[in-house]
């Protein structure tokens, strides 16, 4: 071998490992500003920007994106977040499925040099302007929860393993740092969510009787449990001319926000109604149009709809598709109030028919929602209207708050552990003895 050619193996050598050295140290670099700049965030779209700009300057590549892989949808590979950097004035290419199903089963970087004879990717349609492209996974504890892709070297050279190794590290160190904020503004949505169903129970409370109204001769009383923060059940006692009362129940189809939301609807439209003061029937008839007309077809209510008079005694009602109400004379006779016609909501127009009784002294009459009768034990068994019946006589001597309580007890009793299931709400009304 030439001296020449001997002294210049070292002089190679050095250089090569100058080299090693100065990308190492680039790349420590990288890896430290990126630390830096995406460990303070919690803003989940920040730092997906900041990882795609320094990806893009580390490698020297046109356009970015991280995909953000949806845990809880049934189809794995769904995109939940897209983030789209690029250094070029092409169009944003647009992230294949197929390579989000290739990391879903690898979860390893690839390098495609050539997309379009690349054997893996066979009949797979890419944008004219991608030359290559590089791919690595963002894993927490082995799930896959993004995917970093760059696509074109901005001198039209091809990436390169030290490429891959570098955007690996990348994603590698970035993939926690981006699943807390994730996990951040899951929760901070979900406080969020708590706040507004907080609000939105406040609210509807706000919509039920604060009180019972004071009625000559009579003892009155009303309740609502919700099954949830808030609940679809109503009632309320609402004055009408004459000393009259509207006393009604409802209950909405569903529970939660939703049930809620219609149960105020019903709410202002009966209230609208009983101002003009109509007979019961073409109260629920023209209440039926009017949400019939504003509610979406799965939705219904079934109501009692009653006016007291304390003058004459009478109670006219009409019952859309509630559960019968249970009248108790003072001789011990029962009689369940179902006149009326079918659940609110359901058809545009409907012949509701009315009825009347006359209250004598100490009668008691109890409205209930379905959250009473329907009520479960451990061993699935309900709660039933021969027990709510025996429960009213037992207990039928009792002021109405009273009796309520002692309803109330006796089902969660009989419940046991066992959770409530719907919402329990209940109006009772004594006449007072002479």
């Amino acid at each position: 071998m030439p001296a020449a050619e001997s002294q210049n193996i070292p002089f190679t050598s050095s250089q090569e490992e100058n080299r090693r050295l100065r990308r190492a140290v680039e790349e420590l670099s990288v890896l430290n500003d990126l630390a830096r700049a995406i460990g303070a965030s919690l803003n989940l779209q920040d730092i997906m920007q900041t990882i795609i700009h320094r990806s893009l300057r580390a490698i020297h590549a046109e356009q970015g994106v991280i995909t953000l892989v949806d845990q809880t949808a049934a189809d794995s590979m769904k995109t939940l977040v897209r983030t789209m950097v690029s250094s070029t004035k092409h169009p944003q290419f647009h992230f294949n499925q197929s390579l989000l199903g290739w990391m879903h089963l690898n979860k390893k970087p690839l390098l495609i040099a050539d997309p379009k004879t690349d054997e893996r990717f066979r009949g797979v349609q890419w944008d004219a302007s991608i030359r290559s492209l590089l791919c690595v996974p963002m894993t927490v504890k082995s799930n896959l929860i993004a995917v970093l892709t760059v696509y074109n070297k901005r001198d039209a050279s091809q990436f390169s393993e030290e490429d891959q190794r570098l955007l690996a590290i990348i994603a590698g160190q970035s993939a926690q740092v981006m699943e807390n904020a994730r996990l951040y503004e899951e929760e901070r949505a979900l406080q969020e969510m708590k706040e507004e169903v907080r609000l939105a129970a406040r609210i509807q409370l706000d919509l039920l009787p604060k009180s019972s109204p004071e009625i000559p001769g009579y003892d009155v009383a009303g309740r609502s449990i919700a099954a949830q923060v808030v609940g679809g059940d109503y009632f309320d006692f609402i004055p009408s001319e004459g000393g009259r009362f509207a006393v009604c129940l409802g209950d909405v189809s569903g529970k939660g926000l939703p049930a809620s939301l219609l149960m105020a609807n019903l709410q202002a439209t009966l209230r609208g109604q009983t101002l003009l003061n109509p007979p019961a029937k073409l109260c629920l008839q023209r209440s039926n149009r009017l949400l019939y007309l504003s509610t979406s077809s799965e939705k219904f209510v079934t109501l009692f709809y009653s006016i007291l008079d304390p003058n004459t005694h009478t109670l006219s009602f009409s019952n859309a598709g509630h559960d019968a109400p249970i009248l108790l004379a003072r001789g011990g006779d029962v009689r369940r109030l179902e006149t009326g016609g079918v659940v609110l909501s359901i058809m545009e127009e409907f012949p509701f028919e009315e009825d009347q009784v006359t209250l004598a002294p100490d009668d008691v009459l109890v409205v209930y929602s379905d959250g009473i009768t329907e009520a479960i034990n451990m061993n699935q068994e309900l709660f039933g209207v021969d027990r709510l019946l025996a429960a009213i006589r037992r207990n039928r001597d009792k002021s109405a708050n009273e009796l309520i309580d002692a309803i109330v007890a006796t089902v969660r009793e009989y419940a046991g552990p066992a959770p409530q299931a719907d919402d329990m709400t209940l109006i009772v009304i004594k006449r007072l003895g002479q």
